[in-house]
């Protein structure tokens, strides 16, 4: 899979302000924002965006998606 369609694929089923994706085809590095992280814990994030890529990565077409992911406030305060 390509770093677009993967980007499509999250920014498809969830919310997003914010999405950057770099990798090598098979190990990928995400940081996303979205609002839908609200009041979430880490694990229930990367849950929901695992979830945007579902048989995906059961079946081995994304090896790995290593991510940071922040609220919209979370985001502005790390941002200039």
């Amino acid at each position: 899979m390509t770093a677009d369609e993967i980007k499509n694929m999250i920014a498809s089923s969830l919310l997003c302000e914010h999405i950057e994706l770099e990798g090598d085809g098979r190990h990928w590095y995400a940081t996303i924002v979205s609002p839908a992280f609200e009041g979430q814990r880490a694990i229930q994030r990367h849950q929901k965006v695992y979830a945007t890529l579902g048989s995906k990565m059961q079946n081995d077409e994304v090896h790995a998606l290593s991510m940071k992911t922040y609220t919209p406030a979370e985001w502005a305060a790390l941002t200039p």
